[in-house]
């Protein structure tokens, strides 16, 4: 089968840079770049359903019908009804505990996904990070996506109210947005100063397939979860979200390997030598990229 899209590649331009794009993603590990940047936006989860917990908790504290209302509108009855009763009430006592914990948390696991996310870049650009600097450019990269983010809850509000079916300016301004973010986050995170028209068809790429995975989470994950939760209790939404965080790292990782062939084919390869580990009896002849013994001679 490899043979067979190697001799399609031969002909076609096209082919030919799907298949260095699979050929460097193998070469990189971009499955574990990917998986690391999966778990870190996993585990950010929790202190983000800890906040959540406490805006619950203040807004109980100034409604005092709050659990009533949430209990009739979600249909709840019995025990049920009790268990959201008493969720809400909690919420309320510890709102101020729940807060500063879940700031400092969301904090702490946002650098976590900040740093996985510099690693998969770099990676990927095969160049060492900035050390103690990462930290400052992390942060800033913070601000930013959090600008972004913010203009596009903005836009979506906006086209709400426009007259007529909106959907395809609703669509068009949600990838303008992503593909500033990308871009962003191509720009920032890397230790390299690449021009931004060539991270461009990354971006590109990352923001067309980052809506398509909004999409098939707001039909398809909720089906799972429902099924899931039938089999397996809670744990069925675990099982959901980390399909979908899989596939938005996969996402990720190949957007920066598309900047990265791309910017070859124009600029060309520069050749280095490894130091790797003496093998008696073997003469390393060639490595990978990940600077693994490729082939090696008997001396």
């Amino acid at each position: 089968m490899l043979d067979r899209l190697r001799d399609l590649a031969r002909r076609h331009a096209w082919t030919r840079f799907l298949l260095e794009v699979q050929e460097r993603f193998g070469e990189v590990h971009g499955g574990f770049l990917a998986s690391a940047v999966t778990l870190a936006a996993f585990l950010s989860l929790f202190p983000l359903l800890l906040l959540l917990t406490a805006a619950v908790g203040w807004f109980a504290a100034g409604d005092v019908t709050l659990a009533s209302d949430a209990t009739r509108e979600l249909g709840l009855q019995g025990d049920a009804a009790r268990l959201v009763t008493d969720a809400i009430a909690a919420a309320e006592e510890n709102r101020r505990t729940a807060s500063a914990v879940g700031i400092v948390g969301l904090l702490s696991s946002a650098l976590g996904v900040v740093a996985a996310l510099q690693h998969a870049y770099d990676s990927v650009w095969q160049v060492k990070g900035r050390g103690l600097k990462d930290k400052a450019y992390g942060l800033a990269w913070l601000v930013g996506a959090g600008l972004l983010f913010a203009a596009s809850f903005a836009l979506t509000t906006v086209v709400q109210f426009l007259p007529g079916p909106a959907w395809p300016v609703g669509i068009a301004l949600g990838l303008a947005v992503s593909v500033a973010l990308f871009l962003w986050t191509s720009q920032v995170l890397v230790n390299l100063d690449v021009p931004w028209r060539a991270l461009l068809p990354g971006a590109v790429f990352a923001a067309v397939g980052f809506e398509v995975l909004k999409a098939v989470g707001g039909i398809y994950v909720p089906r799972v979860v429902s099924r899931s939760s039938e089999l397996y209790g809670s744990i069925g939404v675990v099982f959901a979200l980390l399909a979908w965080l899989f596939f938005f790292g996969r996402l990720l990782v190949y957007s920066a390997v598309i900047g990265v062939v791309r910017w070859e084919g124009t600029h060309g390869t520069a050749r280095v030598a490894i130091d790797v580990p003496n093998m008696p009896g073997l003469t390393p002849l060639t490595g990978t990229r990940a600077g693994e013994v490729d082939e090696a001679a008997a001396g």
